[in-house]
């Protein structure tokens, strides 16, 4: 054990020990905040919007069916089903069951989690099923026959392991798992990407790719579509650079573009995205603008690209979609969505509006067909206005497919948009939901604030039942480090610069308060993940403005962050704190690090998962020990199973919210 660490034994995921300790700290928590008559209608009212029967079944079509997978009381893991589109369009669809997770997990005696399934185009009759347990990113692959609706009995099948696989054809897969000893980067995913041929063992698939062991990840693809059949190898050297090769029968061909640039082929089209401005062709690009051109003629060396769309101040592009013969663009200017969409012609790139979302609000294109039709599937929704499900085709009018219920009284209620300022003088974005009028109420404010992640506005029956419908002001900051305004909104604020992100929330907190939205007192903050570390910045840097914080699954032991399970894949964001130079920037603000006895800190909860194998449950772990040592005010819950969720069903995911609610009421109302 480390003098300079004495909780090093909590990183010890399942060890007795430190299990003890975890249920002795649940046990506490759970007595404080589970005994009040509102835990239980929090928790009631919440698993009623997650259980409910009429919220929209989101589909993807594959083929001539759409796909959905379904959880409700009934169903708690959950249901894998297809239905055709006629049928679809009723008040209840006729539902094809192809998996039900529930029946397989107790007949296997598993604790299995749906984590998705690839599907073999174009005729959709095979799949690749991913389990785990628990909620885990590590999954159990195996493959399904959907006509028969069961597991091909000698097929292909993969251990536990953070696997990457996806279909060539019936015969073949490409395959980055846990080949042994070596296979593995520094980050847990896979180093070396494989050809596997059916009735073959694991271990005679052919080597495609082998990256280095400080890579983050090694992949490999085929895109089936007729006529434009190829194969790309891709080598993720860190978090926001990478490296995509055409997988050729002589050899791999780089596509030669800029590493942090994001690149996708779709038919004759390459699109890239550059992440920094890149001179080709005679011509500079601008970060986050999008450009064009014919795959072939790239690769026979033009540079001639097509631009087709520039950022502005305001503007940033989200993302793209492809149909048959459109592109389809979701861009967001202040953060409210607008849609575009593109159709390439012999005279270039026509452009034409298409319909999005309300006021306040986000549009996002859910689904396309772009094998065959020009149909898309949109989802909008904002802060008040429940989701709608719409279909369309490119140039037509749009039909309601499905309208989600309200699952709480918006009526009086108002959202606006306001701008604090940050310490550099950068206006900072952030909306504000509440009752009207309400003035100088509890406020829960929450951010993100990394890895180019936007947070646009959005309905949620969580936040409604738990916190706006008993009166609480709602608040979401668009601080930098998410990328609302583009790459370089999240390159102000990496590595070195990190602590623009915490300038930016602590200066939407101020002004909050400045214009009478709430008091210091009156004022939580959540976040999750990164945003779990965001909060464990403002508990040790920022306490005076907060009356209470909440971290989820949180980062907070920045000098072994790196160490812990996925960390190494998130130095290109944070630094390593092996070298002495960014340790220093990263030492100013590492939570484990500048927690300290004798100052006085916000009441705090910390909730995470044993089964999170993306960010150890230790970091959560040691911070509360040492809080716990130093005598603060601090609470603690570890969900045994769940993921990097924090929840495996909507059961535990209706109680783990229930206590985070309860936790704010009770210290954003004793004033």
């Amino acid at each position: 054990m480390s003098v300079e660490d004495p909780h090093l034994w909590l990183e010890d995921v399942t060890g007795e020990e430190a299990l003890d300790w975890v249920r002795a700290r649940n046990g506490e928590t759970l007595a404080e905040l589970t005994e009040s008559p509102r835990f239980a209608e929090l928790r009631d009212e919440l698993r009623e919007v997650l259980d409910a029967d009429d919220r929209i079944p989101y589909v993807r079509r594959r083929g001539e069916l759409l796909y959905n997978f379904w959880q409700d009381a009934s169903h708690p893991r959950g249901l894998w089903r297809r239905t055709t589109l006629e049928s679809y369009r009723r008040p209840e669809p006729e539902w094809e069951l192809l998996l039900d997770v529930d029946a397989l997990a107790e007949a296997e005696g598993e604790n299995w989690v749906w984590q998705g399934a690839t599907v073999l185009r174009p005729d959709y009759r095979r799949g690749l099923v991913e389990l785990s347990r628990g909620g885990a990113d590590a999954t159990v692959v195996r493959e399904f026959d959907l006509d028969a609706h069961e597991f091909v009995e000698g097929g292909f099948t993969v251990p536990e392991a953070k696997t990457r696989i996806g279909w060539i054809d019936e015969d073949r897969v490409y395959i980055g798992t846990d080949f042994g000893e070596g296979t593995l980067t520094s980050s847990g995913y896979p180093r070396l990407a494989k050809e596997w041929r059916r009735g073959t063992p694991l271990e005679a698939a052919t080597t495609v790719y082998e990256g280095k062991p400080e890579d983050v990840s090694i992949g490999a693809s085929h895109d089936p579509t007729e006529g434009f059949e190829r194969d790309f190898v891709s080598r993720s050297v860190d978090f926001y650079r990478s490296e995509l090769y055409l997988r050729t029968p002589e050899a791999l061909v780089k596509i030669d573009v800029p590493d942090d640039a994001s690149a996708s082929v779709h038919r004759e089209w390459l699109l890239v995205r550059p992440r920094t401005a890149w001179t080709t062709g005679g011509t500079e690009h601008p970060a986050g603008s999008l450009i064009g051109i014919r795959f072939d003629d790239f690769m026979a060396g033009d540079r001639a690209f097509t631009t087709l769309f520039t950022p502005d101040d305001h503007t940033s592009l989200d993302y793209w979609a492809w149909t048959r013969h459109h592109l389809l663009l979701g861009t967001l200017r202040d953060v409210r969505t607008e849609l575009r969409t593109l159709t390439p012609g012999p005279d270039g790139w026509a452009e034409e509006p298409l319909s999005g979302g309300p006021e306040f609000g986000s549009a996002d294109i859910f689904d396309t067909d772009p094998d065959v039709s020009d149909e898309y599937l949109i989802n909008s929704s904002g802060f008040l206005q429940p989701s709608t499900l719409s279909y369309g085709h490119v140039g037509e009018e749009v039909e309601v497919l499905k309208q989600a219920p309200a699952f709480f009284d918006a009526s009086g209620m108002e959202v606006a948009q306001y701008f604090a300022t940050s310490e550099d003088g950068t206006k900072i974005p952030y909306f504000v939901v509440r009752p009207s009028g309400a003035e100088g109420g509890p406020t829960l404010l929450t951010g993100y604030g990394g890895f180019e992640v936007s947070l646009t506005p959005s309905y949620s029956g969580m936040i409604g039942r738990g916190w706006l419908a008993r009166g609480g002001t709602y608040v979401v900051a668009n601080i930098r480090g998410g990328g609302e305004y583009g790459p370089s909104w999240h390159t102000q604020a990496i590595k070195a610069h990190r602590h623009r992100v915490y300038e930016d929330f602590a200066a939407v907190a101020a002004d909050l308060v400045e214009r009478g939205i709430t008091t210091p007192e009156k004022l939580g903050i959540q976040g999750g993940s990164n945003g779990g570390l965001l909060m464990g910045v403002m508990l040790t840097r920022y306490p005076e403005r907060f009356g209470a914080i909440v971290s989820q699954v949180p980062l907070l032991d920045m000098r072994r962050y790196h160490l812990l399970l996925a960390g190494a894949s998130w130095m290109a964001e944070y630094g390593d704190p092996d070298e002495a130079a960014e340790w220093e920037f990263i030492a100013k603000y590492s939570p484990y690090q500048n927690v300290h006895s004798g100052r006085a800190y916000p009441p705090s909860l910390f909730v995470t998962s044993t089964r999170d194998d993306r960010v150890h449950p230790a970091h959560a772990r040691k911070m509360v020990a040492r809080m716990r040592e130093q005598g603060h005010d601090v609470r603690y819950h570890e969900n045994i199973e769940g993921g990097h969720g924090a929840a495996a069903d909507n059961e535990q995911l209706a109680f783990k919210w229930a206590l985070v609610f309860e936790f704010l009421w009770e210290q954003l109302t004793k004033y």
